[in-house]
């Protein structure tokens, strides 16, 4: 702000410094070359290269198909939530349940701990359907049941003080308002 305060020149000129600051900024905080995926491995060398690269063993090592999605040699790691990891393990980064230099998965925004969840759940899918089905079959019948066997609650006249409002709505004061039956429960 202080660059345009004490700038003499055109406003064009000023967007244009401007804009260089902001595009090497980008440009400063982007991946290093060696973050970024290398080219496919063609050989068992090239493999045995990139699994050092990742610090993988090269048994463990299976890089993503070469089918032109731009994947490289990064590793097919397989598809487990951070949930699963186990939590009294002493991380170096104790929130995402990694350490350091370990490769991430390339959806790794999927499978943090908020989101998807790919632990086995403690009861079977068939049974899971099963409970649903017979509490939804349960409601529709009583839902039916409540519509053709329709029950509701007795309802007595309504009852005010001072003699039922009977000045109020404007009757006769002479006349001796008619009794009613109080009734109590």
């Amino acid at each position: 702000l202080g660059l345009i305060l004490i700038w003499t020149g055109s406003p064009g000129e000023i967007g244009t410094l401007l804009m260089e600051r902001v595009c090497f900024c980008f440009a400063a905080s982007g991946l290093s070359e060696d973050m970024l995926p290398g080219p496919y491995p063609r050989t068992p060398e090239e493999r045995a290269v990139a699994a050092k690269k990742y610090n993988m063993r090269v048994e463990d090592y299976e890089p993503y198909p070469d089918d032109g999605m731009g994947f490289g040699d990064y590793p097919k790691l397989s598809d487990r939530s951070q949930q699963e990891r186990d939590p009294w393990y002493k991380w170096d980064a104790p929130d995402l349940r990694r350490n350091w230099g370990e490769p991430m998965h390339w959806d790794f925004d999927m499978f943090i701990r908020n989101r998807v969840d790919t632990s086995p759940s403690p009861v079977d899918w068939n049974t899971m359907v099963k409970h649903l089905g017979l509490f939804m079959g349960f409601m529709l019948f009583m839902f039916w049941f409540g519509e053709v066997c329709p029950s509701y609650q007795p309802v007595a006249p309504k009852q005010y003080p001072y003699n039922n409002l009977h000045l109020e709505y404007g009757r006769d004061a002479n006349q001796k308002p008619e009794d009613l039956k109080h009734y109590e429960i």
